[in-house]
């Protein structure tokens, strides 16, 4: 493949990042429990347009902004904390999340704004950035003058990878917790634990150190 070593291989690695539990995979678990089937893949989707963004910035080197500009850095990871503890609390104080009527597909779900929420969690990550600058050119021969297209392949190749593994996990995290959603006072403890999840996981980003 033009401009690619080791394909086969990075495949592989790809393979078994994706299967890694990270802050993804925290989100997606967090809304496939709480909200059912069509939010876990809605929010699968957000995620692998974030991906997809991260790899265009990638390709055209505004990755390296990031990641060199300690104040670029610092303001895009504090918007993503911001915005996860913003969803968290939402997701413990919206009433209309206790809805059990249809627990594995609530009609009052807004999946246009679970889809905004995995596209704006994972673009403000700057870890991501900082990985798919230090991952993808290890595949990419050092002789290619025009890195866009290897870039732009593996960077697709890595997020359709990460995109099946994730609406694996979606589907069955939403279907195991679907019965248990039939009783008011355990979706309400479900909701909460979920709310708890993404306030820690918006603490744990702002924590977050370049390295």
């Amino acid at each position: 493949m033009t401009g690619i070593i080791n394909y086969e291989a990075f495949l592989l690695t790809g393979v078994l990042l994706n299967i890694t539990p990270g802050n993804d995979t925290i989100f997606i678990l967090s809304r496939s429990i709480a909200q059912g089937k069509k939010a876990g893949i809605m929010s699968v989707l957000g995620i692998a347009t974030g991906s997809i963004v991260h790899t265009f910035l990638a390709a055209f080197g505004l990755s390296i902004i990031i990641a060199k500009s300690i104040l670029i850095f610092n303001i895009v990871k504090y918007a993503g904390a911001i915005y996860l503890l913003y969803i968290g609390f939402k997701m413990l104080t919206d009433k209309a999340a206790l809805n059990t009527e249809n627990p594995l597909d609530n009609p009052e779900t807004d999946y246009l704004k679970v889809y905004r929420d995995g596209v704006i969690t994972n673009v403000l990550n700057p870890k991501v950035a900082l990985f798919f600058i230090a991952f993808l050119p290890q595949s990419i021969d050092s002789n290619v003058k025009n890195t866009v297209l290897p870039f732009l392949t593996l960077g697709l190749s890595f997020t359709v990878t990460g995109t099946i593994w994730c609406l694996i996990l979606a589907l069955f995290a939403s279907s195991i917790f679907s019965k248990l959603k039939g009783n008011a006072n355990i979706t309400n403890y479900i909701n909460k634990i979920c709310g708890i999840t993404l306030i820690a996981l918006g603490i744990k980003v702002a924590l977050t150190e370049r390295k």
